[in-house]
């Protein structure tokens, strides 16, 4: 199965949530006005697409329809795609260009609350690494989750990586700081570091997870180079919330959406994009090792559309 079969596959419960209602009010409907719209803006509010993306993508939709002289449903329907793409950053790019380093050790914090699929996307992001032909080193600072070190040497043995721990309750920051170190001592083409999802409190996990950050740069001033949040697709609004206060605290260039393929809102990762202005760089659509993909807007949004 190619690469965008299985995204097809993986964006199935949403495609059918939206394609198969916007196909429905086309074949419904023989002209685009008032009525057409707002039942068009309400499937992608349903969708999780929110109230002002949804808007923004209408309203300009509208002024195409204007413009163009909208004719045939084809038409619509390549205009809402276009309508969409539109909405994602320059950030989401093409497989290529992600896998491309400017020096070594490549250092990639991972970032994102206890359950979302942190440990399983390192795993995965680990294996695509590989994959493009670089050694790869795993640093697990989640020292307080009871059996987070098992579950990552897991997951690296699976991808063919080696991992620095410590035992559970140790420093994350003094993890960190040899997982670098041996990183540079081993000259290692990148390291991806896990971190906690859950502290007694949130202002301590958000502390941590700076302090992380400050102990980073003081053996490679200008890492990270990369700080990715794992959230989970289906628990949609509240996406928006965890990268907000992550941000705050770490400063995140991009997302990673898990889980996908479980559920039909994943209108969701066009909210994020929208709102936030934070690129996906990774898409969950299954539970295999490979199923992990670099995110492509032009396919995401032909998988949501297409017949």
């Amino acid at each position: 199965m190619g690469l965008f079969e299985k995204l097809k596959k993986g964006l199935e419960k949403t495609h059918r949530n939206i394609f198969d209602k916007i196909d429905t009010l086309i074949n419904a409907k023989s002209e685009i006005d008032d009525e057409f719209l707002e039942r068009l803006e309400e499937i992608l509010i349903s969708s999780d697409v929110g109230v002002n993306t949804s808007e923004k993508i209408i309203n300009n939709l509208k002024q195409r329809v204007k413009e163009e002289k909208y004719q045939r449903k084809d038409e619509l329907q390549n205009m809402l795609r276009d309508e969409i793409q539109k909405v994602f950053t320059s950030g989401n790019g093409r497989s290529d260009e992600q896998f491309r380093i400017s020096g070594k050790p490549h250092v990639i914090v991972v970032v994102g609350v206890n359950g979302v699929g942190k440990t399983t996307s390192i795993g995965k992001l680990a294996y695509n690494y590989r994959s493009a032909g670089y050694s790869v080193l795993i640093g697990a600072a989640d020292t307080f989750r009871a059996a987070a070190n098992e579950q990552l040497e897991t997951w690296a043995k699976r991808s063919g990586t080696e991992i620095i721990s410590s035992e559970q309750g140790a420093d994350p920051g003094s993890v960190v700081y040899n997982t670098i170190q041996s990183a540079i001592a081993k000259k290692s083409d990148v390291v991806i570091i896990d971190t906690a999802g859950r502290l007694h409190t949130k202002t301590n996990l958000m502390e941590e997870l700076s302090k992380i950050g400050r102990v980073i740069k003081k053996l490679i001033p200008d890492a990270p180079h990369e700080v990715l949040l794992v959230i989970d697709a289906t628990t949609g609004q509240n996406g928006i919330v965890q990268a907000r206060e992550f941000s705050s605290a770490i400063g995140v260039t991009g997302l990673i959406l898990t889980k996908l393929d479980g559920t039909a809102k994943g209108g969701i990762v066009i909210k994020i994009c929208d709102e936030m202005k934070i690129p996906v760089k990774f898409i969950g659509v299954g539970e295999q090792i490979d199923d992990l993909q670099v995110f492509n807007r032009e396919s995401f949004v032909r998988a949501l559309l297409e017949e």
